[in-house]
């Protein structure tokens, strides 16, 4: 076949993605093929703003024991049941260079985004979600004061198809003493490129995105929300700032309300694409901390969503995409077209 009869939107094709040299396969003549897979159950029902059983909820007792605070904004407090500990003592196992393991120390900690139980990000106001991206800020100060914090992820799993154990709109931030393998990756791609042109990886990929306006969702000033034109999940986006800065404590004031704008209008057409409260699990990437100078990085958000088809019909990582390569059949192109058309008013309101 020659060169001139391919199109990415028609044929398969692999295409790279930057921020960690993986290659994602892309099958755009699958989306013709029927469905008889497996069907989500879709919860309809709604919440309510206040739940007496919900461990979240102001006032009321925690699995651990302890009694939430009568909070009125933006509430955190350490998992009481999280996966790393502070005081996990220092050892390392080194077996014939074949069994490896280390201990790591850190902390997790759970953000409440609001005392109302029924409202997730997209049906909070824009300046209550300022008020969630405060205490993130804050939150992460007071971790990297640790010098023997290396990470610090910030991420929020919305839905029970993702796993969340209370639908009570809630975050979390794991604090680990390692770098995660994930930022590893990250942190190589946009150094090399850092190095070889003196520029940020992704403001240069960002300038291009906007040149090209193929894969844009929406923007503002300050942010622009796009599907990666290597995205591996169906309607997967990320918000990246349009500025080089390495983490959010280089934000302006400007730049953390227009963050807080994009973050509703992005999560509305989340929710409004199949009239449900959105499923996704979301986090930023941003540089190490207590790991010296990282000049490279750019901060950006990721968000996974696994919805393909409908409300109902999830994308699963199976076979070929578990053993060898992630795949997925509808074109980035296609999904940002998609949501780039939804309106920005929630449906439900």
């Amino acid at each position: 076949m020659s060169m001139n009869n391919f199109q990415l939107e028609e044929h398969p094709h692999q295409r790279l993605n930057i921020l960690t040299g993986e290659w994602v396969l892309v099958s755009p003549h699958r989306t013709k093929r029927p469905w008889q897979g497996k069907v989500e159950k879709v919860n309809k029902e709604p919440l309510p703003a206040y739940d007496a059983a919900c461990y979240l909820c102001p006032g009321n007792s925690r699995m651990g024991g302890d009694v939430n605070p009568d909070y009125k904004a933006p509430f955190a407090f350490t998992n009481d049941f999280g996966a790393l500990m502070a005081d996990t003592p220092a050892g390392e196992v080194l077996t014939d260079n074949l069994l490896h393991a280390r201990g790591v120390k850190g902390t997790c900690r759970v953000i409440c985004f609001s005392p109302r139980h029924d409202l997730t990000l997209p049906l909070l106001d824009t300046a209550d979600i300022r008020k969630v991206i405060t205490l993130w800020l804050e939150e992460y100060r007071q971790l990297s004061a640790d010098p023997a914090i290396k990470y610090i992820q910030i991420f929020e799993n919305k839905g029970d198809i993702m796993g969340c154990s209370n639908p009570h709109p809630h975050g979390q931030i794991w604090a680990t003493s390692d770098i995660p393998a994930e930022l590893i990756k990250e942190t190589s791609h946009q150094k090399k490129y850092y190095d070889a042109t003196g520029k940020s990886l992704l403001e240069s990929y960002v300038t291009l995105e906007l040149e090209k306006q193929e894969r844009i969702v929406c923007e503002n000033e300050h942010f622009v929300a796009l599907v990666p034109f290597w995205a591996v999940w169906p309607f997967e986006t990320m918000i990246v700032s349009k500025r080089h800065v390495p983490d959010m404590t280089h934000f302006t004031e400007a730049e953390h309300m227009a963050l807080a704008d994009i973050l509703k209008r992005l999560t509305i057409k989340y929710d409004n694409l199949f009239e449900t409260s959105f499923p996704y699990s979301a986090g930023m990437h941003q540089a190490p901390v207590n790991d010296g100078a990282h000049p490279e990085w750019h901060w950006h958000m990721h968000f996974y969503p696994p919805l393909l088809r409908s409300a109902s019909v999830k994308k699963f990582m199976v076979g070929y995409e578990l053993l060898a390569s992630p795949q997925r059949d509808i074109t980035p192109e296609w999904a940002a077209k998609k949501l780039q058309s939804l309106p920005e008013a929630h449906y439900s309101l």
